[in-house]
């Protein structure tokens, strides 16, 4: 059975799946960080993946990217899958703009996460509401 990382669930929040991945919000308002986690058992790298699920993995991050490029006005968007803290397979899909505080550098340690207020959270809610398509389903908030 499927179980999230306790390190995930502790640094995100939970949004919604879509057919393949769970969709979760890295809980640091620097930057509109989203990741996508493949609902598969004892996973770690994408080649463990059946070449459907990798197929729609791609698909589900290309999707995701584009989407966030536009509605968050991203001057880059970084896509990754490391693994080298959370094991369990995850793709970290991040909208990059040359005023966020760890330009040009990575994201990765370089500042202490700013939790999001409430407001900010329903925001980022709201702008995913109007942009994901049919084929993602939220989350009870």
């Amino acid at each position: 059975m499927f179980a999230l990382d306790s390190r995930l669930q502790q640094d995100t929040v939970a949004l919604g799946d879509f057919p393949l991945s769970s969709l979760l919000l890295m809980n640091d308002s620097q930057y509109p960080w989203f990741i996508l986690v493949p609902r598969r058992e004892d996973v770690s790298e994408i080649f463990q993946l059946d070449s459907a699920d990798q197929q729609q993995l791609w698909r589900e991050a290309t999707q995701l990217a584009e989407m966030l490029k536009d509605t968050f006005d991203a001057d880059k968007m970084n896509v990754a899958n490391l693994g080298n803290v959370v094991s369990q397979l995850h793709v970290h899909v991040i909208v990059r703009k040359q005023d966020d505080v760890a330009w040009p550098g990575p994201v990765w340690g370089k500042h202490p996460a700013v939790p999001y207020k409430e407001e900010e959270l329903a925001r980022v809610r709201e702008k995913l509401r109007m942009a994901l398509g049919d084929g993602f389903r939220f989350s009870q908030e």
